[in-house]
């Protein structure tokens, strides 16, 4: 098969939770483990720090990645979901993994995927260590797929475990409140290895203090730990919470064998974006008008982006806006500004809302605008509509950003 050919075969023919949903989720880690010792257990062969949170764990691990390149090492990040390509989840220094290892791993291991009937996860996952393991990585950055307990990723036994925060989100999976969800994330937590906090909460304080216990495990806050202020490539005021969080997590990294400086930490938040290809988080992707993309989807996240928004100059204010079917709309409309006119439009993915009925309860909620049959539509007709001083904000969903970057 060809390198498409191979993507559109993992795409297409096992479950995946960004287009399908629960059926793609799995309640244990058994395949992962199977999987893993088909592999030889590339997971042992490198060391790790694990990222779990429900916003800005792809921003902290992206830090954390340009940081340690700085500093010398060779690193490994592993993130999800991409934005354009497939190859954007695994990456050594900034490089994507070439298309010929994707192919060959998925040949090579494609009667045992469809044997034990793999997920999607499962399968990027092995590849991921395995690609890791071979190309001999000083440490590699793993960012949790979703939750943590149960999450593929959490094979590894990481020199440091980090959790940005807590919010609510995937709720028919990790549960429907914070304290629940934070028991999940927490799953991250392994015996004796630290872990870093990113924001403290007053309804998960106790849960990770409680689990960090019970593994014996060092326990920080960052937000309470870190009082020097550090400036990133990555722009967006809600940063200055994740860039504590890599800190401290550097800080905690530096009690093992790695030797990481001051100015490794200013050089690699600096050029964060230029060392790790990171995109999507408060991108600014054109001028006259002032075009901006973000990934924030969730509550949390959106709350944050709504407020650095609400600071922007512009004549008249154009959402591009898109979301996946299991979004709670009922906490998300109220962050959004009703003096804006809004172009409705529905990613291209099955689990992506349609774009009438995403109308229909914006429109009930005093948010005005039309539907458009897709994302590059909408996004068209809002350049088009907008004058040079006026602002695009593209948003709702890591997919509708996907099609526009």
């Amino acid at each position: 098969m060809t390198y498409q050919d191979t993507v559109n075969w993992m795409f297409q023919q096992l479950p995946m939770f960004q287009n399908q949903g629960k059926s793609a989720y799995k309640s244990d880690l058994n395949n992962t483990i199977l999987l893993a010792q088909q592999l030889n257990n590339p997971q042992h062969n490198f060391k790790s720090i694990h990222v779990a949170g429900t916003n800005g764990k792809g921003s902290t691990s992206h830090m954390l990645a340009s940081i340690l390149q700085v500093a010398g090492y060779k690193v490994g990040l592993y993130t999800s979901p991409h934005l354009k390509d497939f190859r954007e989840r695994i990456k050594i220094n900034g490089q994507c993994v070439s298309k010929a290892f994707v192919t060959a791993f998925i040949k090579r291991n494609k009667p045992f995927f469809e044997q034990h009937q793999l997920s999607f996860f499962e399968m990027t996952v092995g590849m991921a260590f395995d690609y890791f393991s071979k190309q001999k990585v000083d440490i590699a950055i793993i960012e949790v797929g979703m939750g943590g307990r149960l999450d593929s990723t959490n094979i590894i036994t990481p020199l440091v475990s980090v959790i940005t925060n807590i919010g609510l989100d995937h709720t028919q999976f990790l549960g429907d409140t914070i304290s629940q969800i934070a028991k999940e994330k927490a799953g991250i937590i392994k015996p004796t290895v630290p872990v870093v906090i990113g924001e403290t909460q007053p309804d998960t304080k106790s849960v990770f203090i409680e689990i960090a216990k019970k593994n014996n495990s060092e326990i920080s806050f960052a937000d309470k730990t870190i009082k020097k202020v550090y400036k990133s490539a990555l722009e967006g005021n809600y940063q200055s919470k994740n860039i504590k969080t890599v800190i401290e997590t550097i800080t905690q990294l530096n009690k093992s064998d790695f030797e990481v400086e001051h100015e490794h930490i200013v050089r690699g938040l600096q050029h964060v974006k230029a060392l790790t290809g990171l995109r999507g988080r408060w991108d600014v992707i054109h001028h006259q008008p002032k075009v901006i993309c973000d990934t924030a989807h969730n509550k949390e996240g959106l709350s944050y982006v709504m407020e650095q928004l609400a600071k922007e100059k512009f004549k008249k204010l154009h959402i591009v806006f898109g979301v996946v079917n299991d979004k709670n709309l009922k906490l998300i409309f109220p962050l959004l500004p009703k003096h804006a006119h809004y172009y409705f439009c529905k990613p291209n993915i099955q689990r992506g809302l349609d774009a009438e009925e995403l109308k229909r309860q914006a429109n009930e909620n005093g948010l005005k605008g039309q539907s458009y049959f897709s994302v590059k539509e909408a996004y068209e007709t809002a350049l088009t509509n907008a004058n040079s001083d006026d602002l695009i904000y593209v948003g709702g969903s890591t997919f509708v950003v996907a099609e526009i970057i």
